[in-house]
């Protein structure tokens, strides 16, 4: 049974992909191109960046607004409400209104927003979930295996592409653009991009039963809904084994729990206020770094012949040869990544392995940047594309997988899911930064190179030096992350500082092993 109801944190991680990086090559093609153009359409500046930038904003304003509700409500009902918000959004993402670019691109921006609020929420509730629920041995990799799953969703999400893809593709044949630039765009073309995007709706709906099933957690119904006897009968069908609270302590835990410090208050400032600085800083730098490698993705797909030039191929080949591409990286870069930090972070600890990839991804950022003109040149490709694998199998085997493992161990119980969308919110702020400020801060100073649309910029050698700085910068602010390896929550929050960890009802979790 605990198996099943568990399951969800992680089957939600694959709904959760979203398939627009997939689609945005297409959706150019379909509304931007030119009559009589030399290369296919293109999202211009402004439409891409709205396209993707609605969907940070609102993941941002998702984990505030849900990380907070989450200690109001429940992890349990709050959680429901993130489902049905991605599900819905999900299938509005591909019913986008009208036929026109502004219409189509308006009413998709709309409900990416949302989908993204929805996603933001999933971010503190299924990481706080997942921590109250297992024991304090193999918490870390349960926590991080729930995040792994990312990868899993981004490699799940490009397969249906390629399938989607190559059905049309066989169905409905079509020249190049070079050949034919009008016949290379079959009309069937535009269903592609809707059923890619609502395919995220899929996998979102069939989590819906197991997490109706899924009780509340009993830490958050023992220490923030003062209800012991309660947390007792839902561990004890969770654990399979017969639990009783203790009366006498769970009214002295009423009791205790009703003096307890806030969120702005003096106290948590003085106990928690530099671990959430700590947990907050890293993942904002963190993901600076990892949202910017759209810097160079492109170009090292051309250099290794995963992505032929535009012109060359028809609409739906595109798509094709880019899923392939974004899957090929999932499989090889980003998934083993994320299982290495999994297979190590309760025997080298969380504290060591965001060193450790920080620290490397310092190294390879300016092993990139110091010889940047060296590897532009005919013949030094691979090389590049090596040291940009190993940037981020660094980032995922690191700080991309224990940011968001951490804050989820270190805060109350009263203030855990917010204080982790704090962080995460802190994240996406970061990736807003990495994928928006530096794709225009890496053009060519040389303002006949720069891509259409943008202005100058300082070049992308500049800018993977300045990258490597922000990853040195995680690197010292992991400092004021405390180790919670094999430590117990209530360890780790203070809740137990001035009683021994026996006298909770919850610390029989972590005595025991949740099946998972």
């Amino acid at each position: 049974m605990a198996q099943d109801q568990l399951k969800v944190l992680n089957a939600l991680d694959v709904a959760k992909t979203q398939c627009i990086s997939l689609v945005t090559k297409l959706l150019g093609r379909i509304y931007y191109t030119k009559p009589g153009a030399l290369k296919p359409g293109s999202l211009p500046p402004n439409v891409s960046a709205a396209v993707n930038g609605v969907a940070f904003c609102g993941t941002l304003s998702g984990q505030l607004f849900f990380g907070w509700l989450g200690d109001k409500m429940g992890r349990k009902k709050v959680y429901g409400m993130t489902l049905m918000m991605m599900v819905i959004c999900s299938l509005a993402s591909g019913l986008s209104f009208g036929s026109d670019p502004k219409g189509v691109m308006a009413t998709l921006c709309f409900f990416r927003f949302w989908l993204g609020f929805g996603i933001g929420g999933d971010y503190p509730l299924s990481a706080t979930i997942m921590s109250e629920y297992s024991n304090k041995k193999t918490r870390g990799a349960f926590i991080a295996a729930v995040f792994a799953m990312q990868g899993f969703g981004n490699l799940t999400g490009g397969i249906f592409a390629l399938i989607v893809a190559a059905a049309f593709k066989a169905a409905f044949p079509a020249p190049s653009y070079a050949t034919n630039p009008a016949a290379s765009l079959v009309t069937q073309a535009d269903y592609v991009w809707r059923i890619i995007l609502m395919f995220g709706a899929i996998p979102a709906a069939m989590t819906y039963y197991w997490r109706m099933k899924m009780p509340e957690t009993a830490r958050y119904t023992a220490l923030v809904a003062n209800n012991a006897k309660q947390a007792a009968s839902d561990m004890s069908k969770v654990l399979q084994v017969e639990i009783q609270e203790d009366q006498e302590k769970a009214a002295e835990l009423v009791e205790k729990n009703k003096t307890q410090f806030g969120l702005f208050s003096k106290q948590f400032m003085k106990r928690h206020g530099l671990h959430l600085l700590g947990t907050a800083s890293c993942w904002f730098l963190l993901d600076i770094a990892f949202y910017s490698n759209n810097l160079f993705q492109k170009d090292i797909f051309t250099a290794v012949g995963w992505l032929p030039k535009a012109q060359t191929m028809s609409a739906l080949q595109e798509v094709y040869m880019v899923a392939r591409a974004q899957t090929l990286v999932s499989l090889c870069g980003t998934v083993p990544g994320y299982w290495f930090t999994v297979a190590f972070i309760d025997i080298l600890g969380r504290f060591f392995i965001q060193m450790m990839g920080f620290l490397f991804m310092t190294g390879f950022m300016f092993g990139l940047a110091i010889p940047y003109d060296h590897w532009t040149k005919p013949g030094n490709h691979i090389g590049f594309v090596v040291m940009y694998a190993f940037t981020f199998f660094f980032a995922n085997f690191g700080p991309n997988a224990t940011t968001f493992v951490v804050p989820a161990e270190i805060f109350p119980a009263r203030l855990r899911s917010t204080c982790h969308g704090i962080s995460a919110a802190a994240g996406k702020a970061g990736a807003i930064i990495g994928a928006f400020g530096f794709l225009y801060l890496a053009q060519s100073p040389d303002k006949t190179k720069t891509d259409a649309g943008y202005p100058p910029g300082i070049g992308v050698k500049n800018s993977l030096m300045i990258l490597g700085g922000i990853c040195a910068l995680g690197f010292f602010f992991t400092f004021l992350v405390p180790e919670a390896n094999g430590k117990s929550l209530e360890e780790m929050s203070g809740e137990n500082e001035d009683q021994s960890e026996d006298e909770y009802q919850t610390a029989s979790i972590d005595n025991k092993t949740v099946p998972v």
